[in-house]
């Protein structure tokens, strides 16, 4: 299946994890993707595996902080394939929370939200006049939002920027429509990637808290991402999808204390 044939695809913070995992996914199925992250050692890996399995792939160094940096990657995007018809914002921050709310600080606070959020309003922002023009009303947003900003799992500044992005992805959308971009968002739960390097123990018992007994894996996110992007998915605009082993249904711990279990 190749969805995504003569698409041209941006990707930011692509260099490992879900957004690795997104571009080999709409690679495989006919994409030029451009591979951005912060580090571009990494995305450059990325990419040569890409081009190595028979795809099309670029890679550039982009910090979504940088408004400047962000114009050139959708400008370099739009040049090497000639075309963009799918932005991915990936990128985020996410530092750990002081012991003590009170502790926290507005550097810290500012660096989550300026990443997260206001990175991908950033990326929309330079995308979107593109994205209006492909043909076939095929432009599409596809935000990683995270179930953090659905319920408290932790981490103050992280949960807003996340919570403000699944705000964004509605507004936006109603704007887009009329110009024939669609704007969506996945919010993933735990999801096994190097951020959890060294702590199998603790992933192990995560897993046990999940409906359906397992962490997630990067492809399937990726999975998720494609069906939003792709013509599948040609009459959904402005939701968020939770991909999150069932997480948000309820508490498994509960339940089970009350069954007995």
């Amino acid at each position: 299946m190749r969805r995504f044939e003569g698409y041209g695809v941006l990707i930011t913070g692509a260099g490992r994890g879900i957004g690795a995992a997104t571009a080999r996914r709409l690679a495989g199925e006919g994409a030029q993707v451009l591979i951005t992250d912060l580090d571009g050692d990494p995305a450059e890996t990325v990419a040569a595996g890409i081009r190595k399995s028979g795809g099309t792939a670029e890679a550039l160094p982009c910090d979504v902080a940088d408004r400047t940096a962000v114009e050139a990657a959708v400008a370099y995007a739009v040049e090497c394939f000639g075309t963009l018809d799918v932005l991915v914002n990936n990128a985020y921050a996410c530092h750990p929370d002081t012991p003590l709310f009170e502790d926290g600080t507005d550097e810290v606070w500012q660096r989550d939200l300026d990443i997260t959020l206001t990175g991908a309003y950033r990326c929309a922002r330079a995308a979107l006049p593109h994205l209006a023009a492909a043909p076939d009303r095929r432009g599409a947003i596809v935000s990683i939002g995270s179930v953090n900003g659905e319920q408290d799992f932790g981490n103050h500044a992280y949960s807003a920027a996340k919570a403000g992005l699944a705000s964004l992805t509605r507004t936006l959308a109603g704007h887009a429509a009329a110009r024939g971009v669609r704007v969506n968002l996945v919010a993933p739960g735990t999801v096994h990637t190097d951020a959890w390097a060294g702590r199998e123990v603790d992933l192990r018992a995560v897993s046990a808290l999940y409906p359906l007994g397992r962490v997630g894996l990067p492809d399937d996110i990726a999975a998720a991402v494609a069906f939003l992007a792709s013509s599948d998915a040609a009459w959904i605009t402005g939701v968020t999808l939770p991909v999150d082993g069932g997480i948000l249904i309820g508490q498994l711990g509960l339940r089970r204390a009350l069954s007995g279990e």
